[in-house]
């Protein structure tokens, strides 16, 4: 799928010095850091209405961030793409314009848009106001990725799972609390966003021991190990695979989660197994992993 022609109007990008304070987390969420880590592909979520008064409107606020997207994977060899989401502190109808803007760029590329979420507390709204609005952007060939099951728990993932029709779940971690509701998520081939340090922060859970990666692992999950917003949570993508190597989760396993995050992502099947064999190959030269096969009895 093509991204959509862009406003022949539009505004020419300034330097980023040149742009109002406000929008500059835009490019603080792209840096050369995830490509220093290892990184080789980023989905961002953003909201456009967030920055929409500081450039002129919701338009011109995602093509900024789409430039940005395009400009630091040129740079960084990191392929970053893009999530539209829409709030459920802000009506549903917002939704729906957001949902038509995110279909016109979308694509399957850097620098394009990937997928459509609902972000923020999963307490506010009514889950099914927020249907139709997925339901245009699943018919622009958009991935739905709305948050759910992290404040909220094996119930209101039933809502989101009914209605919303979900690709990938933000969070979704506690489904673990209902084997039922996991079996169905993991049915469903609906893959799971995990976040340690985020489920912490918000008190989900009091330590990121809680927080249940070998259950989902065990059930047969999708989990796409995540870092969810480092400028927020201080937090990022090493430090949750090292999170889990102090839980005692060996290299193989560790291995397997990149190799699943890498199947969760929305990237190309091409680059998704260009990925895998690189996860293989660190696998196999890391001369640990005869020990700590053996040690935990793989």
């Amino acid at each position: 799928m093509r991204r959509g022609r862009r406003s022949a109007a539009r505004r020419p990008c300034a330097p980023s010095s040149e742009r109002p304070p406000r929008t500059t987390p835009i490019e603080t969420h792209i840096r050369p850091d995830d490509a220093a880590e290892g990184s080789r592909r980023l989905e961002i979520q953003i909201d456009p209405t967030s920055y929409a008064p500081f450039v002129g409107g919701i338009t011109p606020a995602l093509e900024i961030v789409l430039d940005e997207a395009a400009a630091a994977s040129r740079a960084t060899g990191v392929d970053v793409a893009v999530i539209v989401a829409a709030s459920r502190i802000r009506h549903p109808l917002e939704a729906r314009t957001l949902a038509r803007l995110a279909a016109k760029y979308a694509g399957d590329g850097a620098g394009d848009v990937v997928g459509f979420g609902l972000s923020n507390d999963e307490r506010r709204g009514v889950t099914s106001e927020w249907e139709s609005a997925f339901r245009i952007a699943r018919k622009a060939g958009l991935r739905s990725v709305p948050h759910g099951g992290e404040l909220l728990g094996p119930e209101h993932l039933r809502e989101v799972l009914d209605f919303l029709k979900p690709t990938r779940l933000g969070h979704g971690v506690r489904a673990a609390e209902s084997p039922d509701v996991l079996r169905r998520v993991i049915d469903e081939g609906v893959a799971f966003e995990v976040c340690p340090a985020s489920n912490v922060s918000l008190g989900v859970y009091s330590e990121a021991s809680g927080v249940p990666v070998r259950t989902l692992m065990d059930a047969g999950a999708t989990i796409a190990l995540g870092a969810d917003d480092p400028l927020l949570f201080l937090s990022r993508l090493t430090a949750q695979y090292e999170t889990l190597r102090e839980q005692g989760f060996n290299d193989a396993e560790l291995a397997a989660l990149a190799s699943s995050s890498v199947e969760a992502s929305f990237a190309d099947e091409a680059s998704k197994r260009t990925w895998k064999a690189e996860i293989q190959d660190w696998l196999a030269a890391d001369p640990s992993n005869d020990d700590d096969a053996e040690a935990h009895g793989a």
